[in-house]
């Protein structure tokens, strides 16, 4: 592992030391500048006749490589472009990354992404991270320990199982991690030599990965049971070793390996779950501004989510937490908060899976709904029997909010607040220009994927984006800052009541229960703050005054410009 060695210079700027010259740093994406090299630089790092004459400026050539992405017309194209630059030179592709946010959102991220994991083998071009494997059992920590650079303290992980919408993906999730931690760096100010993106690669159940001569995985059925367990645990001790301040992000795991490796492994190192987690906080920030927009109480929202897995339950977790808070107890609050999936309103069984307990509702409590236990028991049915103010999905399955269930709601309620939140776009519960035909413009609505505004009843309605992009970066940047120990639920909620705060009343008239993307560094900066009260509030990390929260915050908070290089070692 490289040491990335930086220092502030008298003159304000960052000083970084390198060990490399010549052609061997121009091919040191972190160290690069390519034209941006200066007349001195060049000599003192023996580049001279390796550029061409001009010195560019680092506005020139973020005007060059911007001109030449949107040239692209196709999104994975432009996914490409964006890529390449993040190849060679990291610290020009986050500074257009983050000058041009609200536009690349959706390449570098949802949905685009979702096409780069399937086409992932097909245009690799150059590896970023770590691939861990079941070959490397007894030695993971060695693999870990190739890392490019050692001061690790952010690592997003996936097993690749559950993409997005998409499901099983085998190496191809990889794009994931390397999507998150570009909006860590970008929308936090992480710094990227403090990042690392990690696929487990245990094989894969998708075959027709394993039956493409193209495929880049461990080409073996997915590795489960104990050997994946024990495989999993290396991990986590190779990373509580080697990294002992990073944070761990697991993402897209299948929904009964997400509870199961958050429980086991969230007081063993600071970790979270953003499928869980993020989307629930996410979620639970658009329910409270839809409470002002709609003047509905926090307890006295009802709440039907369709989806019962990872993302489902994380979300009815944290919802079910808050009303708590708002003093909603008993019988009112299973009819406050009702869970659906394929066989209808979940129930409170014997047979429930462990990580849905405590979330069902009695089965005599549905019968006085006029949900018959065992009955047909489609969406419309609950939907007319529950009456909700609040639909979110969750569930990956397209067009499941159909127009019947969506009129039966608006019949119950006059500003029905419905969340298609399933991503990629290809897999929302319905479009938000539908959801608003069928209310007459009424419905407050939150799409997981971005959509266009919809123009309705002589008003255009800006569609808010449901995006975890909202939460995770500011929770991951609190958590660092705090030095907190654990992860906890309530940092999730500070963090859903701070976004939800920041909602302001012109995003709300014109119809929109999130700020705009083109404002995400401003909200992750406030919603980080807003998660080292809450460590402090819980003594879960280091010591800090109120005062200093604010300037520790920006303190860890890199800006994308070139430093100053000078020689280290035999460079």
């Amino acid at each position: 592992m490289e040491r990335y060695e930086s220092r502030v210079g008298p003159d304000g700027r960052a000083v970084v030391r390198v060990p490399w010259r010549g052609p061997a740093l121009l091919a040191h994406s972190m160290y690069n500048k390519s034209t941006a090299f200066t007349r001195e630089e060049r000599e003192t790092f023996g580049l001279n006749g390796l550029l061409p004459s001009a010195v560019s400026t680092m506005e020139q050539q973020a005007r060059r490589v911007y001109g030449n992405i949107v040239r692209k017309t196709d999104a994975l194209e432009r996914y490409i472009g964006l890529a390449a630059l993040h190849d060679r030179n990291e610290i020009l592709f986050f500074r257009v990354l983050a000058d041009h946010l609200e536009e690349f959102l959706p390449i570098v991220y949802t949905p685009t992404v979702g096409r780069a994991c399937q086409e992932y083998s097909r245009i690799f071009r150059r590896a970023h991270g770590l691939w861990i494997t079941p070959e490397h059992r007894g030695r993971v920590r060695e693999v870990l320990a190739d890392a490019p650079f050692e001061d690790v303290r952010l690592i997003v992980v996936t097993d690749n199982e559950s993409i997005l919408g998409l499901g099983d993906q085998g190496a191809g999730g990889m794009a994931i991690p390397v999507g998150k931690l570009a909006l860590y760096t970008a929308a936090a100010g992480i710094h990227p030599a403090h990042t690392l993106p990690i696929s487990l690669d245990v094989g894969t159940d998708n075959q027709a990965l394993l039956d493409d001569d193209l495929y880049l995985g461990w080409r073996h059925p997915r590795l489960r049971g104990d050997a994946y367990d024990a495989l999993v645990d290396e991990f986590v001790e190779g990373v509580r070793s080697l990294f002992p301040r990073a944070l761990l992000q697991w993402e897209d795991f299948r929904k009964g390996n997400a509870v199961a490796l958050l429980e086991r492994h969230r007081d063993r190192l600071p970790s979270f779950n953003d499928d869980m987690q993020g989307t629930a906080a996410m979620a639970a920030a658009g329910v409270l501004a839809s409470g002002r927009a709609s003047g509905t109480a926090p307890p006295d929202q009802r709440v039907v989510i369709l989806g019962a897995g990872a993302a489902g339950v994380g979300i009815a977790r944290l919802l079910q937490s808050a009303l708590r808070a708002a003093g909603v107890e008993g019988e009112a609050l299973f009819r406050a908060l009702a869970l659906v999936d394929i066989q209808g309103l979940l129930l409170e069984e014997p047979a429930i899976e462990p990580f849905r307990r405590g979330l069902g509702w009695p089965a005599e409590l549905a019968r006085q709904a006029g949900l018959r236990p065992g009955g047909p028991q489609d969406l419309l049915a609950i939907v007319r029997a529950l009456r909700p103010t609040v639909l979110i999905g969750v569930s990956g399955a397209a067009g499941a909010f159909r127009e019947e269930v969506v009129r039966a709601m608006a019949e119950a309620v006059e500003r029905p607040a419905i969340f298609p939140l399933s991503n990629p776009t290809s897999q929302a519960e319905a479009t938000p220009g539908d959801l608003l035909r069928w209310t007459d413009g009424r419905a407050l609505v939150a799409a997981g994927s971005p959509f266009d505004p919809v123009s309705i009843g002589g008003r255009t309605v800006r569609i808010g984006q449901g995006n975890n992009a909202f939460i995770f970066p500011g929770v991951g940047l609190g958590t660092l800052v705090a030095e907190a120990r654990t992860v906890t639920d309530g940092m999730f909620a500070a963090a859903a009541a701070r976004l939800a705060e920041l909602v302001s009343a012109e995003d709300l008239a014109a119809g929109s229960l999130f700020p705009p993307v083109s404002q995400l560094r401003r909200v992750t900066t406030q919603v980080a703050e807003a998660v080292v009260r809450q460590v402090l509030s819980q003594g879960n990390g280091r010591a800090l005054r109120d005062d200093e929260v604010a300037p520790a915050v920006a303190a860890m908070q890199w800006e994308p410009a070139y430093p100053v290089l000078e020689p280290a070692g035999n460079a």
